[in-house]
């Protein structure tokens, strides 16, 4: 599958680099649509939290939106799939269309009778969420110059979390104002919206061969793709350890506060600051990919990560905040090194199912670490805990770094 269109490369310098994907019209259209669905998404993702809250007086209850929302991620190569069986524009617009259509069931949520149908619609959202993931990747690895993925990756990243600076507060006050179905009224909102940006695309796509094979031999053969190269495999594999890691360290926030003899709500302002660092890093993840390699830039924001939560453990405001703003940075980095590198690597038919195998490994761990987190937390002091998991994901920055690989394009 591929567009019609080739785009050639404009030559220009790394620090324009990003202004020109703002001025390519497609590329533009996609990251308005990820700013707008981003909101609603982030909206809502606290909300149902509340919302239950609210309903049941559970904090359990509330938490499994979390996972509700994250399980369809175990299921990620069988969705992907059909991001590869389908032309991936007429998807992009109906799932979320599908999406709009859905989210508006949840204004009969009411008591904790229907709270099945709150779950389910989580359930629906998150499984949606792959396919689209899925699309949207593929499309754009098509659409985009190759040597500019790794510029819109880092954009789209600091889209995803600028939104979730701004649109959590948001959908809070929408709830307290007007309840829960309100902040789906808005989400549903968002995707119509995101839908009619995606219809203004100018991508053109080839129908898609017909399938030689079922639906489980074409998800194997996009795992087997993934598993067997060089490039990608480690890469994925750093990524799938660096959020496990990242779980635990979250599960610590509330701790961290305690230690620094806050109130939670201060919880907010190491969020913040970490989502700065985030924004930071995806403006400057393009040029950073093409100086740098995959590999390498991974490596150091792995490293970076490492360093940033070692040193959490220290109960001093300064130091919170500022590594903080240290693991915002070094996050982001494996996930689009890994995303971008997926792009590049994969064949166009195989890029759907590939993506979301790819997102599958690296996301669902992060679950676990907070599952993990959670336990770890009550039982082992900070001092001990932040010093560990900074040590595995040190032994993790290194691992990548010297792992041998015959594709240059990848160290």
């Amino acid at each position: 599958m591929k567009t019609a269109r080739v785009k050639k490369s404009a030559g220009t310098g790394d620090r324009y680099s990003a202004l020109r994907v703002l001025r390519d019209r497609d590329a533009g259209l996609y990251l308005a649509g990820v700013v707008v669905s981003g909101f609603g998404t982030s909206a809502l993702w606290l909300a149902a939290g509340v919302w239950v809250k609210d309903l049941t007086g559970s904090d359990g209850l509330a938490a499994l939106c979390m996972l509700a929302m994250w399980a369809p991620t175990l299921a990620g190569p069988a969705l992907g799939t059909l991001a590869d069986r389908v032309r991936r524009k007429p998807l992009l617009i109906a799932t979320s269309l599908l999406m709009a259509g859905v989210l508006l069931s949840l204004c009969a949520v009411d008591s904790p009778n229907t709270l099945w149908l709150l779950f389910a619609v989580l359930l629906v959202y998150g499984a949606a969420g792959v396919v689209h993931d899925a699309a949207e990747s593929a499309l754009v690895a098509a659409a985009v110059e190759p040597d500019l993925l790794g510029d819109f990756n880092g954009l789209r990243m600091t889209a995803n979390e600028g939104m979730k600076l701004v649109a959590p507060l948001a959908g809070a006050g929408l709830y307290a104002a007007y309840g829960g179905a309100s902040v789906a009224l808005l989400d549903a909102a968002t995707f119509v919206l995101a839908t009619g940006l995606y219809t203004a695309l100018r991508v053109r796509e080839t129908p898609p061969e017909r399938p030689t094979s079922n639906w489980r031999r074409q998800t194997a053969e996009g795992a087997r793709y993934l598993w067997g190269h060089p490039g990608l495999r480690p890469l994925v594999l750093a990524g799938g350890v660096t959020m496990l890691c990242a779980g635990v360290n979250g599960a610590t926030t509330y701790a961290v506060v305690d230690a620094l003899g806050h109130s939670p709500t201060y919880a907010g302002a190491l969020y913040a600051v970490q989502g700065a660092g985030s924004v930071t890093v995806g403006l400057l993840a393009g040029p950073a990919l093409r100086r740098l390699g995959g590999r390498r830039f991974a490596s150091a924001g792995i490293a970076l990560l490492a360093v940033a939560v070692t040193v959490r453990a220290a109960p001093y405001d300064a130091v919170a905040l500022a590594s903080s703003a240290a693991i915002g940075a070094g996050l982001p980095t494996v996930l689009i090194a890994a995303l971008t590198s997926v792009q590049h690597a994969t064949p166009c038919p195989l890029l759907g199912r590939v993506t979301a195998t790819a997102n599958s490994l690296v996301f669902t761990p992060n679950v676990l670490g907070l599952a993990a987190g959670a336990a770890l937390v009550e039982l082992t002091d900070l001092r001990l805990l932040l010093p560990a998991v900074g040590a595995v994901l040190l032994a993790t920055a290194l691992a990548l770094t010297l792992t041998p690989t015959s594709r240059p394009a990848d160290r």
